[in-house]
């Protein structure tokens, strides 16, 4: 099929510099001239742009009182009575055009093809109103006198009615120069209704019971002439719009509160509405270094960040995107037709080291690509050459507020150098802290609790603070030759409670003993048990609380004495234990003994010699006679097993027939 493109009188132009220059000529239904409307302004990230040249006219713009209103919904035409007119010519099209001006509403829907076109192709146009249908050819080479529609399509009198008006509004202003003027999309009515789908499709199911055939959406819109299906799923997309316009605006009015605005549902579908005729066109492009922009790699690699490229890999890819988009751009095909993006990735995923391995990974449909793979790998070197950062690398460079959607660096921020500071610096600390006030930060710096500087650095024993407290005492009540007598006795006294911890005065206050416990010979010389290991452990643990590990200190003779018969008690079980155990692992000594004693009686007898007895062995010179049962002729002889003997004599017979070949079982043998 030959590019529509190339017959146009004004063909796109891929390379044009920005910002994108809106292509009207006149200005209808204007309150504010043509040249005063067309001003170059930033757009929200700040690149030139020209203005909206019906801006002025949009955001001051009343809709109709019979939008705010209910009324009864007007039937559509029947399809099988009525045709759709196909306009091929402009004489068509002024034709066309003083109809639409009697109308108050009028309905349309616009068909797309963008894959052997950089920027895209309107390639149809329906225009439906109340009585009659339009489907205009927008492929023809006069396709730009087609701004003469903007005297309907500006009119803010005539309610333009679209679904999903977004690429719509921007397409109509890059190929045909129309603006919007007016207009009510049923899609946000959809939104303000909460309705479980937003589609056309959905809204042609609920209010006209029509199921759309959608295989027909991704059609190559470029056919002429059209096929009778493509026209009839043409024309659906309008022919019964301005009839759900009426269901859903009088489902809005009656659902809305004029007075409340979160209530005013009708109203704030019409807002959103103007705000989508304000769209404006830009021109694709994006920047080789930060990959930002609509044509760009960067939301690709951002989604897919996992692939994780080196530097070479990273350098190969952003070769392989910069020659695929100058080549489309030359050839006005889309990037997907020259080479593909998953095509893109593989390849910089393999890095190939030489033109000849680059191509053997381009694709055989690549027909723009293959013949032109010198070219590519000249690209490759010299952005290889050039090096860069890998993946990772470029992702951390790339900080959310450092540069801006377009690509453009945000200006940085000045930064306070400090002065030099020479020698030592003093930092101030506050008296009191500003977070936990008077309360200490910690018992270290609790002036209450901090030891003085006579305090000794090591805690003393309970003897010694005894002996300390005994000190004291002594000074209140005797002088010092008495304290010091005093002090020698009582140092005497724990001396011999030391030697002897049998015996122990009543007066005294503490018991000071060490050593270990004594083990029997034979518990000694045994090997211990669990049991054994526990209980001497405890007992060794007690000793050690009664001896020298730890002091034990007590008020009373009678706790000594209850502790004891405690003690005693408890040893005395301890070594009725003992017994037991003894008992029962002599008892299982001797089991294991018997047992063995058994196992070594029955191998004895299991390999005990039998003598031969001669008188009963058969005899082995007349051994055949006697199995022939005593007969020499041979006539007790047992018979031969001849598998041959009945097939010997029978005629020679065919194979039997083989059954059928079948999926399931033949048959079930059984003996």
């Amino acid at each position: 099929m030959t590019k529509p493109q190339l017959l146009f009188e004004r063909k796109p132009d891929n390379f044009a510099p920005a910002p994108w220059k809106p292509m009207l000529t006149s200005k209808p239904n204007a309150k504010l001239s043509l040249e005063e409307s067309l001003k170059v302004v930033p757009n929200e990230a700040g690149t030139p742009q020209y203005q909206h040249p019906y801006e002025h006219e949009i955001v001051r713009m009343s809709y109709p009182k019979r939008v705010f209103k209910e009324s009864e919904p007007i039937m559509y035409q029947p399809v099988e009575t009525t045709e759709a007119t196909f306009v091929d010519t402009y004489e068509g099209v002024l034709e066309m055009m003083e109809e639409l001006k009697g109308a108050k509403e009028i309905a349309i829907d616009l068909e797309h093809h963008d894959f052997r076109s950089y920027v895209g192709l309107v390639s149809l146009m329906q225009i439906s109103t109340r009585e009659k249908d339009w489907i205009v050819d927008t492929l023809q080479p006069w396709r730009h006198k087609l701004e003469v529609l903007n005297q309907v399509f500006t009119d803010p009198n005539v309610v333009k009615v679209f679904h999903g008006a977004y690429m719509d509004m921007v397409w109509l202003q890059r190929d045909l120069g129309l603006y919007v003027n007016g207009l009510f999309d049923t899609f946000f009515a959809c939104e303000q209704l909460h309705y479980p789908a937003k589609s056309l499709a959905y809204l042609l199911s609920k209010f006209v019971d029509f199921d759309a055939d959608k295989q027909y959406q991704l059609a190559d819109w470029r056919i002429r002439p059209l096929p009778e299906e493509m026209m009839y799923y043409a024309r659906s997309d309008t022919h019964y719009l301005l009839y759900i316009y009426d269901r859903v605006r009088n489902e809005l009015v009656a659902a809305s509160d004029r007075g409340d605005v979160d209530k005013d549902y009708i109203g704030r579908a019409v807002e959103k509405s103007k705000e989508q005729s304000l769209s404006r066109y830009e021109h694709p492009g994006y920047d080789e270094e930060t990959g930002e922009g609509s044509r760009g790699w960067y939301g690709y690699i951002f989604k897919n960040s996992h692939l994780a490229f080196d530097s070479e890999q990273f350098a190969v890819f952003r070769a392989l995107w910069k020659w695929r988009d100058n080549t489309a751009r030359k050839e006005d095909e889309s990037t997907n037709y020259v080479l593909s993006t998953r095509d893109i990735t593989e390849i910089a995923r393999i890095n190939p080291p030489d033109a000849k391995a680059l191509h053997s990974l381009l694709p055989l449909n690549a027909s723009l690509a293959r013949p032109r793979f010198n070219e590519i790998w000249e690209q490759i070197k010299e952005t290889k050459a050039k090096g860069g950062l890998s993946l990772l690398h470029f992702f951390t460079s790339m900080a959310p507020d450092s540069v801006r959607k377009n690509g453009m660096p945000i200006a940085a921020r000045k930064t306070t150098k400090l002065p030099d500071l020479d020698g030592e610096v003093t930092v101030s600390r506050l008296t009191r802290s500003q977070l936990f006030g008077d309360m200490p930060i910690s018992s270290k710096w609790d002036p209450s609790t901090r030891p003085t500087e006579t305090e000794e650095e090591f805690i003393p024993f309970p003897w010694q603070r005894f002996i300390q407290q005994g000190s004291i005492k002594g000074d209140v009540q005797h002088d010092t030759a008495a304290e010091e007598v005093n002090v020698s006795e009582q140092t005497d006294t724990v001396e011999s409670a030391v030697g002897n911890a049998e015996v122990e005065e009543a007066d005294e206050e503490f018991t000071l003993r060490r050593g270990q416990k004594r083990k029997s010979q034979a518990i000694e010389e045994s090997e211990p048990s669990e049991e054994d290991t526990d209980s001497s452990q405890y007992d060794s643990d007690e000793e050690m609380q009664e001896g020298g590990g730890v002091i034990a200190v007590e008020d009373e003779p009678s706790q000594k004495a209850s502790r004891s018969a405690r003690r005693k008690l408890r040893k005395a079980e301890e070594k009725k234990a003992e017994e037991e155990r003894l008992r029962r692992q002599e008892a299982k000594k001797v089991r294991k003994a018997q047992k063995k004693q058994k196992k070594q009686d029955d191998k004895t007898k299991k390999f005990d010699a039998v003598p031969f007895d001669y008188s009963k062995a058969t005899s082995v010179l007349h051994s055949n006679r006697e199995s022939n049962g005593g007969q020499a002729d041979g006539k007790g002889k047992k018979k031969v097993f001849d598998p041959y003997s009945k097939s010997a004599d029978a005629d020679i017979k065919g194979a039997r027939k083989a059954p059928p070949v079948r999926g399931e079982r033949s048959a079930t043998f059984k003996k």
